[in-house]
């Protein structure tokens, strides 16, 4: 198509491009959680995550027993753009652009060291930022640590990740015995913990995988938290390109099994953080805790959880990013997402609304509640329901013990007051609550002018009366009528 016209190659400037690739975005989870991608693809059964503290020159280390890599395959491997992401690949790759294991690595750290064991052979090569932008080529280095070049003898095959000189989690220039840096750093690896046993808790629960933290394995998060006897599934509905929505409503904290059942189901981001859609591309878990721009986080919709299962033939479409924490569902199918979220959402609301208490319909029998919701216009209240027994009950015992009966009534109302609707509608800002016009304006009138009258019979002038009134709620609202007495 180019013939005889003039090509000249455009080779990007090593340091520069590595320096770019640090840029992605990448936290510390998503880092090791790409990592561990690698293992699953290369199908190691177990993978131990190991951190050696030890200052400016502490370690991470990721080792699985797959099937490992030949000397010119890891060479590959360590070659950004290693695979070309429009390639089919395996439904099981978890895997797209290639650029996983350098770009996570180099996220984290300045040096990134691979050893990889197949037929018998160990093969290793690393990356070294600072030899990089020294020597300005895309050059390797056959090295690594001492301590690691045996790391491998216990294992068939496999391979480790090293990531050494970790400046983008601790200050290169750390001591050892600073206890503070120690601590920042067992916390960020915590972090790491929680997410990696929510990310690939189906290969966990599978037993596909066994992802050892130290010494112990990783116990995996559910977040939909299957044991629950009291958790509300919906139906599965099924989108374009063999994608699946799966809704779960969770139990109110009244009906949780135990209250450590109730702690664990919360996650790492908590109640309110983690309600929404949890995206799966295959086992693996992309995005969790978010709605995808078609609602926003509401307190009243924290039990409600929606798992969005797509293959790895459906990325393009729904645009799944680098670092596989980020999900976009196509336009076509939107509409129909939003559908079924609604419901979900619904009975939610209706969970946190009631506590868990499902209010039902007897034959024959009529419920009858305490408040009643009065709405006109864009303007809502709560009144007493009249009608209600109670209020039949609560007369009669006016007659004979009114003291009696007023004290029972005003505790009735204090433990019943609608506050979960209330707060409802509120968050969601659609209706406007104003408790000056829910009042009826001629009552509070007759009330505060019979108050007036008996404040008067007790002695009190018309200044000490008025005064009185206007520091009583609601009557502080109505000073104009007051002044009028």
């Amino acid at each position: 198509m180019y013939e005889g016209f003039e090509i000249q190659e455009a080779i990007p400037e090593a340091s520069s491009m590595i320096e770019t690739f640090r840029a992605i975005g990448y936290n510390l989870e998503t880092a090791v959680a790409d990592i561990i991608d690698n293992s699953i693809t290369a199908c190691a059964k177990q993978i131990i995550i190991q951190r050696y503290w030890d200052g400016g020159n502490s370690i991470i280390s990721i080792k699985d027993d797959g099937m490992g890599m030949t000397n010119e395959d890891l060479i590959h491997a360590m070659r950004p753009g290693a695979q070309n992401p429009l390639v089919e690949r395996d439904e099981k790759d978890l895997g797209r652009f290639g650029l996983g294991l350098k770009t996570a690595s180099f996220s984290q750290c300045r040096k990134l060291t691979v050893l990889s064991k197949k037929n018998g052979i160990t093969s290793f090569w690393t990356w070294d930022l600072d030899f990089v932008a020294k020597c300005k080529k895309w050059n390797l280095i056959h090295w690594c640590p001492e301590a690691f070049k045996n790391s491998l003898d216990d294992v068939e095959s496999g391979t480790i990740v090293i990531w050494s000189e970790l400046d983008r989690i601790i200050p290169l220039n750390v001591d050892k015995m600073d206890q503070v840096a120690k601590e920042r750093f067992s916390m960020a690896l915590q972090k790491v913990r929680e997410h990696i046993a929510m990310t690939f808790h189906r290969f966990i629960e599978d037993k596909q995988i066994s992802i050892i933290w130290g010494s112990h394995s990783i116990l995996p998060w559910n977040p939909f938290c299957p044991t629950e006897s009291k958790r509300q599934p919906f139906p599965v509905e099924h989108l374009a390109g063999n994608v699946t929505l799966t809704g779960y409503v969770l139990p109110h904290k009244l009906n949780f099994s135990s209250e450590d059942a109730f702690r664990k189901a919360e996650g790492p981001k908590g109640w309110s953080g983690q309600q929404g859609f949890y995206v799966y591309r295959g086992k693996r878990l992309l995005l969790f805790g978010d709605w995808l721009g078609l609602f926003k986080k509401e307190e009243c919709c924290k039990l409600a959880r929606i798992a969005i299962d797509l293959p790895n033939s459906q990325d393009a479409e729904w645009q799944i990013d680098i670092k596989k924490s980020k999900a976009h569902p196509p336009i076509y199918c939107r509409e129909q997402i939003e559908q079924y979220a609604k419901k979900v959402r619904a009975s939610a609301e209706e969970v946190f609304r009631h506590r868990g208490k499902i209010l039902k319909q007897r034959a024959g029998q009529q419920f009858h509640p305490l408040w009643l919701e009065k709405r006109k216009d864009s303007n809502w209240s709560y009144i007493i329901n009249r009608d209600h027994p109670l209020v039949a009950y609560f007369k009669g015992l006016a007659e004979t013990h009114p003291a009696e009966a007023i004290d029972q009534m005003l505790s009735l109302i204090e433990s019943s007051v609608p506050t979960k609707t209330i707060f409802i509608n509120e968050a969601k800002n659609e209706d406007k609550y104003e408790t000056d016009k829910a009042l009826d304006t001629t009552l509070i009138h007759k009330t505060i002018k019979s108050m007036y009258d008996s404040l008067i019979n007790q002695g009190k002038n018309s200044l000490q009366a008025k005064a009185l009134l206007k520091i009583i709620e609601p009557f502080n609202f109505y000073e104009d009528f007051i002044d009028l007495l």
